[in-house]
């Protein structure tokens, strides 16, 4: 089994950046892709930006040139780097990985609020 700490999650104004960050551990060895998933109140969870263990990267159409995701596949954390942050980037973040066999495990979500 794999678990998920995250943490960077708070309040800032529209305009602003946070970093977010996800620790694994447990069977490491078998994480294959990383991300970052979003769920606003009253909507639907949706991924916000991918990345596989070589790389390759995914963002949704919202974030692109706003969000950089990168991972250390050393130290096996998966950090996603939020700039200009709006007020429509407000929601719950969650840290989420798929390992060998397609199980999916989620981090425990952490709150991002943009206000003014």
């Amino acid at each position: 089994q794999v678990q998920l700490a995250e943490s960077g999650g708070g309040l800032v104004q529209p305009g602003e950046s946070l970093r977010l960050s996800c620790a694994a551990s447990g069977t490491i060895s078998r994480i294959t892709r990383m991300g970052w998933y979003r769920q606003a109140p009253g909507k639907q969870r949706e991924l916000v930006a991918h990345i596989s263990p070589s790389g390759n990267l995914g963002y949704a159409d919202s974030v692109k040139g706003r969000f950089t995701i990168s991972r250390d596949n050393a130290r096996n954390t998966v950090s996603l780097q939020m700039n200009s942050l709006k007020p429509e980037d407000t929601a719950v973040y969650y840290c989420h990985v798929f390992t060998l066999g397609g199980i999916q495990t989620w981090g425990q979500g952490t709150q991002v609020t943009v206000s003014s």
